[in-house]
Parts: structure tokens; sequence; C-alpha cells
């Protein structure tokens, strides 16, 4: 009698140190009661429901910085949803503290607590602390970068390690002077970004629903939805609510090589950054063409709801589709205006 059990791409997401257990006590069970040999597997929409899913966490932190971006002290308080069962997530903390400690905060302080709740237990799931520990360090660094309007790429590399404080954060696996290299690096990787020219087109429709294409394609790395979030963005101002009502309404179309001419490839993980930049230049140019209509239905009839606005624009004849091609600016390190606070 033999059991195999199986997860559909299991390689792809992480999530199967632990969770695999249900599927092999379910085949277990199967075979010893059918007396014979059984092979389970699972649909990747079933995968996903029992193995995937971060931790979802709380963070709050106080941190001190002075007038030129230098952070002088950071705390912080970590709470981690293990759900019912712990799991993998003792070895979370650990973890996710490790990749805060990618900048020197000066001095560091920190309380964590794994909490158990009546949740689903919470599993590892691809780079399982890292992912969380970086997403909080930038969080943190981008916050203190918009409080000084500053440039991110400034704060970041005045708060990067240098050895001696390497030493104190990471202690003896630190390594050896002579192989310090981070800012040189970074230097380097900021004075030469390899950003791809990309287009974009965005067409609003009578009914107001707005179609997207892009020169890249999603492979699961959330292209389309960062795409979905930029065209709201970019048309929100002509919204009361600010673009929250545009998100519904948006879809993206996967375009060809007729429509986006110069798509390009996809890759070099900067496609998802250079494709929202072509959304919002053409954005841009929609919003200069309805501003004009949006003030004169303002002053008749004070706020203008999205469809009452694109319905005077139809009668109107203006054109509803504008279309970018956004290329790389060598100097380019980000707009400020993007910049998000924590």
């Amino acid at each position: 009698m033999s059991v195999s059990s199986l997860e559909e791409s299991e390689e792809a997401f992480g999530g199967k140190a632990m969770k695999a257990i249900h599927v092999a006590c379910a085949c277990a069970v199967a075979a010893f009661k059918l007396r014979r040999p059984v092979r389970m597997y699972l649909d990747r929409k079933t995968d996903m429901i029992i193995a995937g899913g971060r931790h979802p966490m709380k963070v709050k932190y106080s941190v001190g910085f002075k007038s030129d971006g230098k952070i002088t002290a950071l705390h912080l308080d970590l709470g981690i949803n293990a759900g019912i069962s712990p799991d993998m997530s003792p070895f979370m903390p650990g973890a996710i503290i490790g990749a805060l400690k990618k900048y020197n905060w000066g001095t560091l302080t920190f309380d964590t607590k794994v909490c158990k709740t009546n949740v689903s237990s919470k599993s590892a799931m691809r780079g399982p602390g890292d992912v969380q520990g970086s997403f909080i360090a930038e969080a943190i660094i981008e916050h203190v970068a918009s409080a000084l309007s500053i440039d991110t790429n400034t704060i970041r590399r005045k708060n990067l390690h240098d050895f001696e404080s390497l030493a104190v954060f990471y202690g003896e696996s630190v390594g050896e002077a002579s192989t310090y290299s981070l800012v040189s690096m970074f230097d380097k990787l900021a004075s030469s970004p390899e950003l791809r020219p990309t287009p974009g087109k965005v067409s609003i429709m009578n009914d107001g629903s707005i179609a997207v294409e892009v020169g890249g394609v999603e492979i699961g790395q959330g292209l389309w939805t960062k795409v979905k979030q930029m065209t709201a963005f970019g048309l929100g101002q002509l919204c009361p609510d600010g673009g929250e009502c545009l998100l519904e309404k948006v879809r993206v179309i996967q375009a060809d090589t007729l429509s986006m001419i110069q798509g390009g490839f996809t890759g070099g993980s900067t496609t998802s950054e250079t494709s929202c930049e072509a959304v919002r230049l053409s954005c841009a140019a929609l919003v200069e063409r309805l501003k004009p209509i949006k003030e004169g239905l303002e002053a008749k009839a004070g706020t203008v709801e999205w469809s009452a606005l694109i319905a005077q624009a139809c009668m109107v004849s203006v054109n509803l589709s504008a279309q970018a091609y956004w290329t790389p600016d060598p100097t380019f390190t980000g707009y400020p205006e993007l910049r998000s606070c924590h």
C-alpha cells in the first residue's frame, strides 16, 4: 500500500513546510480504507486556501531623525497573528527583525509578540520574515523622506550601514572589513538604473468604465493590480472621493503587438513601475481635457459625479482615450509626490 500526496505548483509560493500534512493525512486515510495505492493532488485555488497566506501583522513604530534625514533611534511594536496553531510562527520575529536591520537605525529597540487567535494558522510563505521586515523598513524610510520632503534614495543612502554599525547589528556574521561594499554598490545602482521604455493607454467608455492597456504581461507579480491602482490615482482628482470609486470600474486588457507596438518585454523587476508611469502620464492627459468640463459643471450644480462628468464629455466630443510612451531619464530617482506616508 502506497501513499502519495502532491501540492500543485508548491514551489511557486512556499507554505508547504507544515500545511502538506493536511493532504497527506487525507491521502493516508483513503489508502487505509481502500487498501490500494492513493494519489491526491490539489488544484491551485484549493492549495492557496489551505497553504497560502502570510502572517497578518500590526506594526507601530516611533522613529527619531535629524533634519538631514539621519535616523538616530527606532522603537518597534510588532504583533504577529499566528492563528490557532504555532506552525512556523515562532520563527517569524527573528526573521523579521533580521531583515529590518538592513538599515542603521542608531538605537534600536523592539517588542514582538506572536499572538494566538481564532483564525487559520499561517505558515512560511516565500521569504518568510524577510519580506515583512523589508516592508517595515522601507515604510519607515519613506515616512521620514515624506516628513522632510527629501528624495527617498537620499534617506536610504544616509542610513546605510558602515562597517562598524554592521558589526553592531549583525555581530560576527559581518565578515571582513575589506569585503564591505554596500555603499559603493548602492551608488553604482543609483547611477545606472536599467529602466526600459514602456507604453500605456487609458480609455474611458461612455458608461464610465475604464479600459487600460500596457506593454507588460501579468505573470503573478501584481502588474495589473498596480496598474488599476495607478489609474484610479491618476484620474482621482476628477472624483469627489479621490478616485476610490474608480477601482471597480477599471479593467486591464492584455495588449497585443498592434495596440502596443513598442511594448518591450516583461522582466527586470521594473515592468510594473514603468507601466504605471506610462498609465499616469495617460491619465494626466485625460485630466487636462476633462478638468474644464468638471469645473463648468461644478459651477452650476456643485459636486459632480464621475458618470455625469463622462456623459457631459461625450456630449461635447472630448477625446476620452490617451496614450503615452514613457522613456527613462538617466537621472530618474522617483517622484516625490508618489511617496507614501505610513
